[in-house]
């Protein structure tokens, strides 16, 4: 096996692992909001990043990486292979990061109303 494959498969094993060490994280019942609140924040997070185009940028760098990866390793045809694991890696990963955004804000926001409950009211 030459060095430029030894690389390659090293970082496709690397993007494949991803999703494997998010499943692993731990999940907590704590902490929970109701539907409406979760919504907000969702809708929230995704008109940020419809803003910034953050989901293609994330798509598309994984992919453009894979390429590169793959067309080391394989010429055209490993090019084309490498884009599309990119691609679905990248996917996936932005599905983690928006995820993990949207549970930001909603910790956030309780935070901010457990803050104002706890303040005495004035008259």
């Amino acid at each position: 096996m030459t060095f430029k494959q030894t690389v390659a498969l090293a970082t496709l094993g690397g993007i494949f692992s991803i999703p494997a060490s998010v499943i692993a994280q731990p999940f907590t019942l704590a902490g929970q909001v109701s539907q409406a609140e979760h919504d907000r924040a969702e809708r929230e997070q995704t008109e940020k990043d419809h803003r910034s185009h953050t989901g293609a940028k994330v798509v598309g760098g994984t992919a453009a990486g894979g390429a590169v990866v793959g067309a080391l390793a394989g010429g055209g045809k490993g090019a084309l292979i490498g884009g599309a694991a990119g691609a679905g890696a990248g996917a996936i990963a932005n599905k983690v990061r928006k995820d993990k955004s949207v549970k930001k804000r909603e910790q956030r926001e309780s935070e901010y109303r457990h803050q104002r409950n706890d303040e005495p009211r004035q008259r």
